[in-house]
């Protein structure tokens, strides 16, 4: 699982010295208070940090300067307890590179009716003092979230225990590294794009290697690295007859083995937080890997099918954002369809699935470790993890390059229990329903141009994703239950204005 608990988000508070300092002593000891309350919330998954008091612009830009150059510091929580003036925080918020929250809350809950004076006015005052920090933040176009509410509420723990994650995950995706071993499938457009552009914009890197380059650790694997890795499956999965110790494809499991076996050192080894390959280059290699994909993203790691190093960068950051959460993510892809000739309430239902690679995270319950023919790539036939998903509510979700930005499209779904066994499909799979229903959240998803490879998840929600593109600045789309077509074309023409 990624650690979460060794990142920090450090709470800064505004002021000013018009008050005198025994006002700024209450605002510091008001401000440790909220933060001892925040670090004991169970939902926060950070250490949250009391950083600082700040009261004139140097103080400011220091705070902001040395946020930057935090390896542990993954945004801050900014709030004004007193009036601040804004043009104090002008040349921090100009220099600032982490994400923030702007915490519109107050010390005191409630107006204290019988006892409420100037002083205490004096001291309590962030109704306005917000205000001020909301224009400059405006005036300059800073991105942030701005969660209103007392700092004791569950609702303001949870909306920032999302923030937080999404700048988790911000962080992480700076100085990343994503290995791609082959090139995208050919005469496919959604999966290419600018990878240059998406290093300058994103920080991570995309870089390619030969099949070559992870044949020699795949061939490296030693006896006894795959009999505890065979131990492992044993233990772990329902294995099929053919696979067990002395099946007639036994080999196959074994060559699985060694594939992930190597592809976890070459992954370590190059300290890669996400990987692709493609069928269609698999020189070296016995068959597509398919068992090492799944249990490799369960791990962590971000994958895309047939070279989509954009999905294995979104899968990485969702994972991210989703460590320690109940739920799985994986990577998906828009199958098939199920119309619903009887016009049921449910409405249409969409078949995720993929030739292999979907991740364990996702299963329900024991998966079953199978294997069977397949019919792409011209290599021998791959083992792989099968099993159904649970029911419940997920998302699904994409990231695509327009050549002058890029966009991200959710659409909130309902995972469902498929209406029949499926006793005759080779792969994991997932029933959902897309909101507000197939027919508009397709005609949607096709209009925005949104890929068939998607990152797929029970474990967060829209508002998840909506914070991580807000913090890149990039174009946030969401097909849910308000979704009307004619207001989506809308939305899609302003966007390309605005971009």
């Amino acid at each position: 699982m990624i650690d979460l608990k060794k990142y920090e988000v450090w709470f800064v508070t505004g002021s000013q010295h018009l008050y005198g300092e025994e006002t700024l002593k209450e605002v510091e000891k008001h401000s440790k208070e909220i933060v001892k309350g925040l670090s004991g919330s169970d939902k926060i998954p950070v250490k949250v940090v009391f950083k600082s008091l700040v009261t004139t612009p140097d103080s400011i830009y220091n705070v902001c300067f040395e946020a930057n150059n935090s390896p542990k510091c993954v945004g801050l929580i900014l709030w004004m307890h007193t009036f601040s003036p804004a043009k104090m925080w002008i040349n921090g918020l100009k220099v600032l590179q982490k994400p923030f929250v702007h915490l519109h809350t107050q010390f005191n809950r409630d107006i204290p009716w019988n006892s409420i004076d100037m002083d205490f006015m004096n001291l309590n005052q962030s109704a306005h003092g917000d205000r001020e920090f909301g224009f400059i933040c405006s005036r300059m176009n800073k991105p942030r979230k701005v969660i209103v509410g007392h700092w004791q509420d569950k609702n303001v723990h949870e909306k920032l225990a999302i923030w937080s994650r999404a700048a988790c995950a911000k962080l992480d995706w700076h100085g990343a590294k994503i290995a791609r071993f082959g090139d995208n499938m050919r005469e496919v457009a959604v999966t290419e794009g600018d990878k240059v552009e998406a290093q300058i914009k994103f920080g991570y890197s995309v870089n390619g290697y030969g099949v070559g380059d992870l044949v020699k650790y795949v061939n490296a694997s030693t006896n006894a690295q795959v009999n505890k890795l065979l131990d492992e499956y044993e233990s772990k999965y329902t294995l099929d007859s053919s696979l067990k110790k002395n099946g007639e494809k036994r080999q196959s499991l074994i060559d699985a083995a060694k594939i992930e076996i190597g592809l976890r050192k070459f992954l370590k080894e190059g300290n890669f937080k996400g990987f692709t390959d493609t069928f269609e280059d698999l020189h070296g290699l016995t068959k597509l890997p398919g068992l090492p994909v799944q249990r490799l993203m369960a791990d962590g790691y971000g994958f895309g099918a047939e070279g989509d190093w954009k999905t294995a960068t979104l899968i990485r950051a969702m994972k991210v954002m989703a460590s320690g959460l109940k739920g799985g993510t994986s990577f998906m892809e828009d199958y098939t369809y199920h119309f619903d000739s009887k016009q049921s309430a449910e409405g249409g239902k969409v078949l995720g699935a993929h030739m292999l690679e979907i991740c364990e995270s996702i299963a329900d319950g024991k998966p079953k470790l199978e294997i069977h023919p397949l019919s792409i790539g011209g290599k021998a036939d791959p083992p792989r993890l099968v099993f159904n998903t649970p029911k419940g509510p997920a998302i699904n979700v994409t990231m695509i390059d327009m050549g002058n930005r890029f966009r991200m499209i959710v659409n909130e779904v309902t995972a469902v229990p498929p209406d029949k066994p499926l006793p005759k499909l080779p792969v994991a799979r997932v029933l959902w329903i897309p909101k507000p229903n197939l027919e508009i959240a397709a005609h949607a998803w096709i209009l925005a141009g949104g890929a068939h490879h998607t990152g797929f998840s029970q474990a967060l929600t829209s508002e998840y994703l909506e914070d991580f593109a807000e913090m890149f600045e990039i174009e946030f789309l969401l097909i849910d239950d308000s979704t009307k077509i004619s207001e989506f074309k809308k939305e899609l023409k302003w966007n390309e204005a605005y971009y």
